[in-house]
C-alpha cells in the first residue's frame, strides 16, 4: 500500500524517521534489518502485539489495519514491510540493496512481494496454530471493538477464526505446503548462489530471513531438508544488522 493518509496530528508533526513495530513480528524485523543496513538513524514506538497495544481507535488512525509496522518520515505514513523497506532503498540508496541488471531486478521483486502476499494464510496461519492457539483470543468487547476497526477481509477471516478456534487440520496443511513450496523453490535458488538474487545481498534476503528466523524459533517446521537455504540462513546471522535487528529485539 505504500503511502497512506493519516488524520492523527501528532504523527504527522513527527519529523525524522520513527518506526512503529513489535520485536516479535517478521515484517517489522525487515524494516529494522533495512534500516539497519542503510545506517540510519530512527526512533523507537514498540508495540507489544501481544498484549494487543495496536488494537485501539490511536493506531488504527497511523495504520488502517492495525498492523505493525508503520514507518512514519517526517509526518507520512508508509505502510507494507515490502513498501516500506523498498521506499528506505530508493530513498537512501547506499548502501544499494536492489541489483542493478534488469532481470535480476525484476526477480528481487517477485521474492520481495511473497514473502508478504502469504504473511496471513500461510506464516501466520503456520504459527498461530503451532504456537498461539488459545493465547490470543480477544474479550467480547475488543472483538466488537476489532470488528468495527477493521476493514481487511482478510484478516477479519483469520481472527474470525481465531476467536471461534475453528482452525482445522486442513488449514495447517495448507499453510504447510505453501511454506515448502515455497522454501523448496529458496533452495534451489540458493544451491547455485550465495544470495536469493546471484551473490548479492538484497532486499529479497532482507525479506525472508526473519520469516525463517520465526518459523524455526517458533514452530517444529522440519527444514532439515534445505541444505543450501539452512547455510544462507547461518551466513545472514553474521550480518551485524540481524542481530541488532533481530536477536535484540526478540522477546524470547
Amino acid at each position: 500500500m505504500g503511502i497512506v493518509p493519516t488524520n492523527n496530528m501528532q504523527v504527522k508533526a513527527l519529523k525524522g524517521l520513527h518506526l512503529y513495530h513489535a520485536g516479535i513480528s517478521n515484517c517489522a524485523m525487515r524494516v529494522r534489518m533495512t534500516l539497519e543496513e542503510k545506517g540510519l538513524p530512527w526512533e523507537s514506538h514498540h508495540i507489544d502485539i501481544t498484549k494487543k497495544e495496536n488494537l485501539t481507535e490511536e493506531y488504527f488512525s497511523i495504520h488502517p489495519k492495525g498492523l505493525v509496522p508503520a514507518l512514519v518520515e517526517d509526518g507520512v505514513v508508509i505502510i507494507e514491510s515490502d513498501d516500506i523497506i523498498d521506499y528506505l532503498d530508493k530513498t537512501y540508496p547506499n548502501p544499494p540493496l536492489r541489483p542493478s541488471d534488469e532481470k535480476q531486478l525484476e526477480t528481487m521483486y517477485y521474492w520481495l512481494h511473497l514473502a508478504p502476499e502469504i504473511h496471513v494464510k500461510a506464516v501466520k496461519t503456520f504459527i498461530y496454530i503451532k504456537r498461539m492457539q488459545g493465547k490470543m483470543s480477544k474479550s467480547k468487547e475488543e472483538g466488537e471493538l476489532y470488528q468495527k476497526l477493521q476493514k481487511d477481509p482478510e484478516l477479519l477471516e483469520f481472527h474470525g477464526k481465531v476467536s471461534s478456534g475453528a482452525f482445522t487440520d486442513a488449514d495447517l496443511a495448507k499453510a504447510e505446503g505453501i511454506l515448502h513450496e515455497h522454501f523448496s523453490a529458496a533452495d534451489l535458488r540458493l544451491r547455485k548462489s550465495k544470495y536469493l538474487i546471484g551473490d548479492q545481498f538484497t532486499l529479497a534476503d532482507i525479506a525472508w530471513s526473519p520469516l525463517y528466523f520465526t518459523l524455526k524459533e517458533m514452530t517444529d517446521l522440519d527444514l532439515k531438508d534445505y541444505n543450501h537455504l539452512r547455510r544462507w540462513a547461518e551466513d545472514l546471522e553474521e550480518r551485524p544488522s540481524y542481530k541488532t535487528a533481530i536477536l535484540d529485539w526478540w522477546p524470547m
